[in-house]
């Protein structure tokens, strides 16, 4: 993984799983977020933690372009600043009542949260569809073995399977699990994204199999 000093991009998520006017959970190696897509589309991803409880954002809800808490209303806009108090709605919050924001970007149907301050974008994944995201119970070095093969400097493996060549975008998460972005090589149709679907799930276990045995030695 690459050094806190210089910065990183972690793909948290693919654009399908956020529409507008939602909120989901999502780590780095900051920590968790709550990244959430405004009514008209912006995407933002906050700490997951609300100042006044400490309860998770992740657990609330959009409104608008804010995202509120589920447990006393507290609402936040994209740059942190807490924007409106329930029981005080005569108030206007002080600018020391916010939550740690992160620099997001959206980019080839893929969702990259910073980590630290990177000194460029995210890797373009120029000609690659993505298909659908799941989490191993496996380290990313199970992953590989599994696949038999590394993975390059953004994170992608190279799998062959009997319908062609898929690409898995990894992510390390918290409790030594990785989330797997399944990609497509071009649109291939509904026979190769379902063999590419079944053939992530078939390494997967793998990859716990091999996990495990390390474990256990």
């Amino acid at each position: 993984m690459p050094s806190d000093t210089t910065g990183f991009w972690t793909p948290v998520a693919l654009s399908r799983d956020l529409p507008a006017g939602t909120v989901i959970p999502a780590w780095t190696a900051a920590g968790s977020i709550a990244l959430w897509r405004s009514a008209s589309g912006r995407i933002s991803a906050s700490a997951d933690r609300c100042p006044h409880r400490g309860m998770r954002l992740s657990h609330g809800f959009v409104r608008g372009e804010a995202l509120s808490c589920i447990y006393h209303g507290w609402s936040y806009g994209q740059a942190g600043n807490c924007l409106r108090i329930p029981a005080h709605p005569g108030l206007t919050p002080p600018e020391t009542i916010r939550v740690d924001t992160h620099d997001v970007e959206e980019t080839d149907s893929v969702i990259w949260v910073a980590v630290g301050t990177p000194v460029s974008k995210p890797p373009r994944l120029e000609g690659l569809i993505p298909l659908r995201s799941l989490t191993a119970f496996a380290g990313i070095a199970a992953i590989e073995a599994a696949a038999g093969s590394k993975g390059s400097p953004d994170g992608l493996v190279e799998i062959d399977t009997p319908t062609g060549t898929i690409c898995l975008l990894l992510s390390a998460q918290e409790d030594g699990r990785t989330l797997i972005h399944v990609l497509l090589k071009g649109d291939a149709g509904l026979p190769a994204g379902i063999g590419a679907s079944r053939a992530a799930e078939s390494l997967r276990r793998r990859a716990e199999g091999l996990q495990k045995k390390e474990i256990a030695q």
